[in-house]
């Protein structure tokens, strides 16, 4: 089992990450009756996207040698505006520490980039937008 998730009312769930013991909260957003305190689960595939993507990065600059420690990244969801609700579009903007990265360093970290599974395991219709600043 990897997470253990209670109902709590209100629009409100509780993830426990089952190895770690890790908890968070999810809340439907505002735009669907929900008090957006926290992260809704649309909200956590877009952030698990942009996790995703630092990650595989991150193995693939040790596997190079590089240490891309600092790297960040914002995610941006947008829904639907029609038909059944699902996400449309996800936007991740990667910001790369400074360093003297090659233009054949970043070519493989990109292409590292785009073979995430979080990525890989998106709808085809869902949009993904992705931009790494060196």
């Amino acid at each position: 089992m990897t997470s253990k998730v209670i109902y709590l009312g209100e629009l409100r769930t509780e993830a426990t990450h089952i190895k770690s013991g890790n908890q968070l909260i999810t809340d439907a957003p505002t735009d669907n009756r929900g008090k957006g305190e926290s992260f809704s689960p649309t909200d956590m595939v877009a952030t698990a996207l942009a996790s995703c993507i630092l990650t595989i990065m991150g193995i693939k600059a040790t596997d190079m040698g590089l240490d891309i420690k600092g790297a960040s990244a914002s995610a941006t969801k947008v829904m639907s505006s029609s038909g059944p609700r699902r996400i449309a579009r996800i936007e991740v903007i990667i910001q790369m520490p400074a360093n003297d990265f090659s233009d054949v360093d970043k070519k493989k970290l990109e292409k590292a980039a785009h073979g995430c599974p979080v990525r890989r395991s998106l709808h085809p219709d869902t949009e993904e937008i992705l931009t790494i600043n060196w």
